[in-house]
């Protein structure tokens, strides 16, 4: 049985809420038809609008997207049972239970952690659940019961990374609660590594996790800050690869932050100043701290740029262009992208050519991203959105698609 789409949960809210469809528009600044499209489920509902959408409401963003998603991935994959055991060790987390075997060697779990880290980046959250209570508890105790300086930050230091690795779960499934615990603990790990970047990288997720609730300048704030301590750490020219990589992410996630806040002027300087900065990393594409930047990753973000201003016909334009480049009709992405990411683009894809009006190729770019990364898109609520949406403008009852929006229970 389909869940409720996230227009009827706007709806639902809205009425609690006492609010006619003209008030609610005027508080999230868009149109009365706009909103009206929205919760009819005609038209997807962008992901700045929902952070909006949650405040003026006075919910949590989940409350509008309707996660976590109890539906057929539940029951075939079983992947949220490993949430209970995610909250307990972050409670525990600075006094945790014992062990019922001394935990293995830290090059060891380092290597498991590198592991974790990769099915992160290609969204493999099914095998990589159950990797994570294990791992990050074998490596608290390490940490914690270290007696070598160097030993301890290093045990801090993949831990950290193992956190993100829970945070990213919890966030994919739809556990914002639980997320936002794993950031602070990503933070705590951070701190006790002594790496300035695992730092910068760890406040970075906070920045993101502010972004996804509509916090604009709290984040805008934490973001401009973190450039700045970046640049600082050296000389623009003497920057190292890594840090190019943290400073570059760190201006896509502004150009994000700007467009998501109505100001695309300002989304476009960041997207410059990151194209210098893939300059100086010499046009490579890279995965320093997970943070996977390069000329790549900064054209993806250009339209994902476009598509949360609104500017869809101007984003499926540029991805032509780029094409014509490659003698294809759209933008192929390097076959060698994370999975996760271009999973990502190709459902921000989705989103566009579905409000251009292009329900055939829109239906084919959620395809495209199941391929890449079935995990990733399974949960995404603009891949439930979308496919929603087709299934209700679809006249010619298309089996296929119908049972592609089962599959992420829409």
């Amino acid at each position: 049985m389909s869940s409720p789409h996230i227009g009827h949960n706007i709806s639902e809210v809205r009425k609690i809420r006492k609010l006619s469809v003209r008030q609610l528009a005027t508080k999230v600044n868009v149109s009365v038809s706009s909103m009206e499209k929205y919760e009819r489920g005609s038209r997807t509902v962008p992901p700045g609008i929902i952070a909006k959408l949650a405040q003026a409401l006075s919910v949590g963003p989940e409350r509008i997207t309707g996660q976590p998603y109890m539906n057929g991935a539940e029951a075939e994959d079983q992947v949220q049972g490993v949430i209970p055991e995610l909250r307990r060790i972050m409670l525990t987390y600075d006094s945790p239970d014992d062990l019922a075997v001394a935990p293995r060697p830290l090059p060891v779990l380092a290597a498991e952690a590198e592991t974790v880290a990769r099915m992160r980046q290609d969204g493999r959250y099914v095998p990589m659940g159950p990797l994570l209570p294990p791992l990050l508890a074998e490596l608290t105790h390490l940490a914690l019961g270290a007696r070598v300086e160097e030993d301890r930050r290093c045990a801090f230091w993949w831990l950290a990374r193992a956190y993100r690795a829970s945070n990213s779960l919890a966030h994919k499934l739809g556990y914002h609660d639980l997320s936002m615990a794993a950031i602070e603990r990503v933070q705590w790990a951070a701190d006790r590594s002594a790496d300035p970047l695992m730092q910068v990288t760890a406040a970075y997720l906070k920045a993101g996790a502010m972004l996804r609730v509509g916090s604009f300048q709290s984040a805008r704030r934490v973001l401009t800050g973190l450039e700045q301590e970046v640049s600082h750490l050296a000389p623009e020219e003497s920057l190292s690869d890594p840090q190019l990589a943290v400073h570059g992410g760190i201006l896509l996630k502004l150009a994000i932050l700007e467009a998501r806040d109505g100001f695309p002027d300002r989304a476009q300087q960041r997207l410059i100043e990151a194209r210098a900065t893939a300059a100086f990393l010499g046009e490579r594409d890279t995965d320093h701290y997970e943070m996977s930047f390069g000329p790549t990753n900064v054209r993806i973000h250009e339209i994902a740029s476009l598509i949360d201003s609104g500017d869809t016909e101007q984003a499926l334009a540029r991805l032509a262009e780029w094409g014509e480049d490659q003698q294809r009709d759209e933008w192929a992405l390097p076959l060698d992208l994370a999975a996760e990411r271009a999973s990502h683009h190709h459902i921000d894809v989705a989103s566009a050519q579905l409000a251009e009006g292009h329900r055939a190729q829109s239906f084919a770019s959620l395809r495209r991203a199941r391929t890449l990364s079935p995990n990733h898109t399974r949960f995404h609520p603009t891949v439930r959105a979308v496919s929603g949406t087709l299934v209700r403008l679809d006249r010619s009852q298309d089996e296929e698609l119908a049972a592609f929006a089962h599959w992420v229970g829409a």
